[in-house]
């Protein structure tokens, strides 16, 4: 039991997320479903929606999915429009760096939204090290290859856009995102640590603090997950968000650090 008083319930598997994702949130959906549980019909309204596990595993009839990341957007409105990928892909290091400065000359050019972006992006996200999505200032993809032995890569998506035919895809600052009164809200935001920048506009603490004040004036059921660093749990708390604690999985970073991680749900209007 949890200190809402509720069993764990077991969830339907979904869909996988398409992305290799650090930092997934897969694990957190037997402690989420119970809230969504009881309320299917809503709208799910993701603001930083990044790798869709939750997403994947409620499997919402209506979704509003957004992130400041383009190009994790493209891809996802690509596999609604039916993605097919016909590039060569491989785990081999030279088409690795070749494809990605491909991709960055793309971008560059003004091709972000195209269908070849969406399909490089993938194979990038596939073959990188570890999967991480990561950008630098001039807004260049700067994950190095990766070290996996094999790789089974995708080319046809078509059980996403079967799915995704109901779910609108957004990409902007979560303040922009247009909620409704009785939207089921779940947001993500980066983990509350040193990070080296996910999108090149990167997620400051001021951008927590903007995030937190911004939810807890949304007048349906909100759920926040973050690492339960101390100030994390002092401004939640102070916003009157009720808290749950969680040890999450081992944390992965380019450090190499791989010990347990404090995790915190905070939760509002959603009484069982």
């Amino acid at each position: 039991m949890n200190g809402f008083g509720m069993e764990l319930q077991r969830v339907s598997p979904g869909l996988r997320p398409p992305l290799k994702w650090a930092g997934g949130k897969r694990w957190l959906v037997r402690h989420i479903a119970p809230f969504w549980e009881r309320r299917p019909q809503r709208r799910l309204v993701e603001p930083l929606c990044g790798g869709l596990a939750v997403a994947l595993s409620l499997m919402p009839r209506r979704a509003l999915l957004n992130d400041i990341n383009p190009h994790t957007i493209n891809f996802y409105r690509w596999l609604k429009k039916g993605l097919r990928i016909s590039l060569p892909m491989a785990n081999s290091r030279p088409l690795f760096y070749a494809y990605r400065r491909r991709f960055n000359a793309l971008v560059a050019d003004g091709g972000r939204d195209s269908a070849e972006a969406a399909s490089l992006f993938y194979y990038l996200n596939r073959t990188c090290y570890n999967g991480l999505c990561r950008f630098n200032r001039r807004g260049e993809f700067n994950v190095p290859f990766g070290r996996y032995r094999q790789i089974s890569y995708k080319r046809d998506f078509v059980e996403y856009q079967t799915l995704f035919a109901n779910w609108e895809f957004g990409c902007g600052d979560f303040q922009e995102v247009d909620l409704q009164a009785d939207d089921f809200v779940y947001a993500d935001p980066p983990y509350d640590v040193e990070f080296t920048q996910y999108a090149k506009e990167g997620f400051s603490w001021e951008d927590q603090e903007r995030l937190a004040c911004w939810l807890v004036r949304h007048p349906g059921p909100t759920v926040i997950s973050n690492q339960a660093t101390d100030r994390v749990v002092r401004l939640y708390r102070a916003l009157g968000f009720e808290l749950i604690m969680l040890k999450g999985p081992r944390f992965i970073s380019c450090k190499g650090d791989r010990t347990r991680v404090d995790e915190v749900l905070a939760v509002r209007n959603c009484g069982l």
